[in-house]
């Protein structure tokens, strides 16, 4: 395997500075899924937790090195679940935690984010827009700013996964991982890739939202003028060439799905496995439902990565959704 930025060494030690509750999360095999998939399916639970999504796991990391450094103060943009995180992390080590968010981002996720002590500065634009004006405060106030996927942390945070994967039986043949910045698939691809070579590694991304998947595919940043999704926590505009660079050695394929098929995931998810789930946790079983006849006979792991979703916005998602019978 080519060498990617990750370190499996550090990703071990990454587990020792992680806050257990965010340690060895669930998986299991989830039958009631299966006759509407046609193949067998587990899930890798990451909303079990206190911020609800797989986040805390890197900021745990961050926010560490930064205790021991003795920083107090840092930064980062978020469509609302790494802010939560790098708030939680933070409170507990005595940092100043600065959340900059499109003031269009979800409601549940920015009250969130004010509820556990972080400063919130919103932008009139998009996620794009809210990280320009985060590395903007950085450099002005001269402290540390978290970009996720791009910082190490957030990438060897999310791999603590991977291990937790590689680690179980019976084995598994697929693991479909939801891809926005590319922490959680560079991280968790990484693992599996030196641990697990066998497992094919499969990144879904919203069709509204196909920047890092077109530029997968091309081998180039590709970028796009806007985003159109429901999957707000994976609708970037900019992929990060080192994070490009470190998913063209760990991902075998990158898919795009469609808003209806994020939709059905999501009311299979609370229909047949009682999980209320925001939309790019769905990215999973919506690659499932596109394409059944690819998933035929496997085992498929699919990462539940976050459940921070608006309510109203979720009744109406799901009550428009199709209903899949078992």
């Amino acid at each position: 395997m080519q060498k990617t930025r990750l370190d499996i060494a550090r990703i071990r030690a990454a587990r020792r500075v992680i806050d257990p509750v965010f340690l060895d999360t669930p998986l299991y095999r989830c039958e009631a899924l299966e006759p509407g998939l046609g193949c067998a399916v587990s899930i890798k639970l990451e909303t079990a937790n206190p911020v609800r999504s797989f986040k805390a796991r890197g900021t745990e990391v961050v926010a560490s090195l930064l205790a021991e450094d003795g920083s107090r103060d840092v930064v980062c943009a978020s469509a609302g679940n790494l802010g939560q995180a790098l708030a939680w992390s933070g409170r507990g080590r005595g940092l100043e935690v600065t959340v900059v968010a499109s003031r269009f981002a979800t409601v549940a996720k920015l009250d969130r984010i004010r509820a556990l002590g972080a400063g919130l500065e919103l932008v009139d634009g998009d996620h794009e827009m809210a990280r320009e004006r985060a590395a903007a405060i950085a450099r002005r106030e001269g402290i540390r700013l978290v970009e996720d996927s791009l910082d190490i942390e957030t990438c060897e945070g999310a791999a603590t996964i991977g291990l937790e994967l590689v680690d179980t039986v019976p084995s598994f043949d697929t693991v479909l991982i939801a891809l926005g910045g590319g922490a959680l698939a560079t991280g968790v691809g990484h693992v599996l890739k030196a641990m697990a070579p066998e497992v094919e590694v499969i990144c879904v991304q919203p069709l509204g939202a196909p920047a890092m998947t077109h530029s997968w595919r091309g081998r180039r940043v590709v970028t796009t003028d806007s985003t159109s999704t429901i999957a707000d926590g994976v609708a970037g505009r900019y992929p990060i060439p080192a994070v490009l660079d470190d998913l063209l050695l760990v991902a075998d394929d990158a898919v795009l799905v469609q808003e209806e098929s994020i939709i059905a995931g999501m009311r299979m998810l609370l229909d047949h496995a009682g999980l209320v789930v925001e939309p790019s946790a769905a990215l999973g079983i919506a690659a499932i439902l596109e394409d059944r006849d690819r998933f035929a006979g496997r085992h498929v792991v699919t990462i539940v990565c976050g459940s921070n979703v608006d309510v109203d916005a979720y009744h109406r998602w799901i009550a428009a959704a199709p209903v899949h019978r078992s």
